[in-house]
């Protein structure tokens, strides 16, 4: 078949589309790379006006004349690769602003998907209007929304989080909604808010290319290495501040038997070369599930402190704190987890290989590419 993947978030489509092809398919990824982060697409969208001089005269131009450079630059670099976006057998969409642009431009845009091609599906893996809506409605004991509850960021701070919940987007989430083929959510902070929509088709785990991911057996032979990789403009919605709390003790009680290793918004690779040497990794608090992080730690046999709550748990049938540790938004929780793993060093041996062994059985791309493929041929999954 011939597929079109459109966007990217932490590296999904990317090894989506390597077991795609793998499996004998015909795949494009077009996207901006997920911003800093730069994940290589096969057609690029440059978001110009993102910092610095262009960003301050984007907002001078919509402050007083309501037009959005960016979306119009956005706008214009798609209708130049208009001959590349059509006349796929199917185009998953990785988000319903997907192309980053005011709602009006991105409505246009999806109208020209929605026309060009057969089957259109949408995925549920990041903040959308479904699962921002039972956020706020506090359906979750805790989400990304819980720092915005308890007055640790303004609403202006999370401006990008409620941008899904005003009018104008709720208009634009219905006009998707009517027009694809099905949506597939990619974990249970997702698949929980969309049990039951007529358009669900279920949930998918990421895909993790775990041929290109090493596993290495933790070895201790002196201190424990732990890593905590932030990303700033999200870190309040991952819980980084109850890490960082945790971090300044453990280091304080046990510096003779821990390295701690903090970074700030570096770049994927850069990252990846931090972690590569670390047994702890801590990933993320307000979730159920894991992100694309984690599982990739997860592969190379980390022990990563992530969501991994009493649903997943349930869902692919664990024991608590074998495979992942439940980070809780509880600073005391953390250090314990963090303690017992200090005192009993023989568990991060066991919890790293029953981690790659996890992520073998239920996440590896082959795997999730045939799940993908079963999904867009559902009987259900078409208008």
């Amino acid at each position: 078949m011939k597929i079109l993947l459109v966007g990217e978030y932490s590296r999904l489509h990317n090894s989506l589309k390597e077991g795609l092809i793998a499996l004998g398919h015909d795949v494009t990824l077009i996207g901006d790379g997920d911003g800093f982060k730069n994940f290589p697409v096969d057609i690029k969208i440059y978001n110009r006006y993102q910092k610095g001089f262009p960003k301050l005269i984007k907002r001078i131009i919509y402050k007083f004349f309501n037009i959005d450079l960016n979306s119009l630059a956005i706008q214009k670099q798609i209708k130049a690769h208009r001959q590349h976006l059509v006349h796929y057998d199917i185009v998953q969409v990785i988000n319903e602003r997907v192309f980053k642009t005011v709602p009006a431009i991105e409505r246009q845009l999806f109208q020209f998907i929605f026309e060009n091609n057969a089957k259109v599906f949408l995925l549920s893996c990041g903040t959308d209007y479904l699962s921002v809506k039972y956020a706020y409605d506090k359906k979750f004991k805790y989400s990304i929304l819980t720092p915005y509850f308890e007055g640790k960021v303004s609403k202006k701070d999370f401006q990008h989080v409620f941008t899904y919940l005003k009018p104008n987007h709720i208009d634009l989430h219905k006009y998707i909604y009517k027009n694809i083929n099905g949506v597939i959510a990619t974990d249970m902070d997702y698949h929980l808010p969309m049990i039951g929509h007529p358009k669900y088709l279920g949930l998918i785990p990421n895909p993790i290319n775990t041929d290109r991911i090493p596993f290495e057996a933790p070895m201790i032979s002196d201190k424990i290495i732990i890593f905590h990789g932030i990303n700033t403009q999200n870190y309040y919605k991952k819980g980084n501040d109850f890490f960082e709390k945790a971090l300044d003790y453990i280091q304080e009680k046990h510096s003779d038997k821990v390295e701690i290793i903090t970074t700030r918004s570096i770049p994927y690779e850069a990252y990846l070369k931090h972690y590569q040497k670390a047994h702890i990794l801590l990933d993320m608090v307000y979730a159920y599930d894991q992100g694309y992080n984690a599982l990739e730690a997860m592969a190379a046999g980390k022990v990563v402190f992530t969501g991994a709550e009493q649903e997943w748990l349930d869902y692919y049938n664990l024991e608590k704190n074998t495979v992942a540790i439940n980070a809780e938004p509880d600073v005391q929780q953390i250090i314990e987890q963090l303690e017992w793993l200090i005192n009993n060093p023989e568990q991060i041996g066991i919890i790293s290989k029953n981690a790659r062994q996890f992520i073998e059985d239920k996440h590896h791309y082959l795997k999730i590419g045939k799940q993908y493929l079963d999904a867009w041929d559902k009987k259900n999954a078409s208008l």
